[in-house]
């Protein structure tokens, strides 16, 4: 009897262990659910829009014959760098050079002509205060010296236009450029009607095109319109192999057109694409822009923005658009409806729908409800760490829209952020 009474006593003592055991590590049933939260906190950010574009030489120069004559000499390396007056192609000068003699002599002749009609001319006048002067041979004297003056215009005009017809077979650079291959080889006739003989592109600045939809050319002009317009922003090139190009650009012109077919309007910039290094002693060089290059532009405004910002983790979705889950007063969760802005993968940047010093669940979002009380406690260590680099400020980017640069072969849809649904389940 007694041995029983103590086995009961030892069962009694090991469950009650067991229940204080349980409640040390487990949550009662009725107890809220707990869930981390964060404070709303103003970030600085400088704003970035992206965009698709062209690389454009600002002088291009389709180098062409402008007389018939056989070509002597290509006097430049093919691809080498040239400057204005660099001669690059010299014709044959002899029929033109006997040309310009023949001029010349006619102008002689006719020079000749006119001085002897001068002198009968003035023998006319002092004719005319004698007995035998008579005012018809002195009227035909005055009329011949003046058609023997105009054809000795005339003809100076034709050796005027035999020296630019010389002139022409030396055929030089008419500007600062990198120059292409020649289309026509020495000993061919060449004329105007030959077509190009070569083409030069100026290197340094160089012009980034590149179309812009007309509802996110709106976002910028009232963005920046009133903050300095194109001095307002800076552009930035990420090059076709993904490195930042070193050189900072300026916007200098918007089309005054929208393109109806895109619905977009053309932009351009200018960037310097200075000389990195000679490649040769032939007059080839190296550059980091090329004339027709596709490149991803960066829009950048000068001067940082301060915005609302929270763990990018915190926003959720549905077919509403973007909210998140606030603890309110007495620790209940209330649902708040947000637009974002200009956001990366890990902070959610928010326009409108939020309050400096709000607390946002960012942790625990699958036990919460709206409505429902919640145990709150601070984020852990990850999401803490993510809201001390957003204090600390930095530069966010809206992808590039599906939209083609000019000419370009395809398109790069704008990658949507990634959203998610919380867990419905009960």
């Amino acid at each position: 009897m007694h041995l029983a009474r103590r086995s009961a006593a030892l069962v009694a003592v090991a469950a009650i262990a067991l229940a204080v055991t349980d409640g040390a590590f487990a949550q009662q049933p009725n107890a809220p659910p707990a869930v981390g939260v964060i404070e709303v906190v103003k970030r600085p950010i400088t704003e970035t829009s992206e965009f698709l574009g062209r690389i454009e030489a600002v002088n291009r120069v389709s180098v062409v014959a402008r007389v018939t004559a056989f070509l002597d000499k290509r006097l430049f390396n093919e691809g080498a760098e040239v400057k204005t007056g660099d001669p690059l192609y010299k014709l044959e000068r002899g029929p033109f050079e006997a040309d310009l003699a023949a001029k010349q002599a006619q102008v002689a002749q006719l020079q000749a002509t006119l001085t002897n009609a001068k002198l009968t001319t003035d023998r006319q006048r002092t004719l005319l205060s004698g007995p035998a002067g008579q005012q018809s041979n002195y009227d035909a004297a005055v009329a011949n010296q003046k058609s023997l003056e105009a054809q000795v215009e005339a003809a100076q005009a034709q050796v005027s236009l035999s020296k630019i017809n010389l002139d022409y077979t030396d055929i030089r650079s008419p500007i600062d450029g990198r120059i292409g291959r020649t289309s026509v080889t020495e000993g061919n006739v060449v004329s105007p009607s030959s077509g190009v003989l070569t083409t030069i592109v100026s290197q340094d600045p160089m012009y980034v095109t590149f179309p812009v939809p007309v509802r996110e050319a709106l976002s910028l002009r009232e963005r920046y319109a009133t903050k300095g317009g194109y001095g307002a922003v800076v552009i930035h090139l990420k090059l076709p192999d993904g490195r930042t190009y070193g050189q900072t650009g300026h916007l200098n012109f918007a089309s005054n057109t929208i393109t109806q077919t895109t619905d977009t309007l053309l932009v351009r910039g200018e960037i310097p694409n200075p000389l990195l290094y000679p490649t040769s002693n032939t007059g080839g060089t190296v550059r980091e822009l090329t004339d027709g290059e596709f490149v991803t532009v960066l829009l950048e405004g000068v001067q940082p923005v301060e915005v609302l910002a929270i763990p990018r983790s915190a926003v959720l979705s549905d077919q509403q658009g973007d909210y998140v889950l606030l603890v309110g007063a007495g620790n209940k969760v209330e649902q708040r409806r947000v637009k974002l802005g200009q956001s990366t993968s890990t902070i959610a940047s928010i326009i409108n729908g939020l309050s400096l010093g709000d607390k946002v669940i960012a942790e625990g979002l699958q036990r919460a409800r709206p409505g429902q009380v919640v145990a709150p406690a601070p984020a852990g260590s990850e999401i803490q760490a993510i809201m001390k680099r957003a204090e600390q400020g930095g530069s966010v980017s809206t992808p590039a829209p599906n939209t083609s640069a000019p000419g370009a072969p395809g398109s790069n849809p704008a990658a949507a952020p990634a959203t998610k649904t919380p867990d419905t389940g009960k």
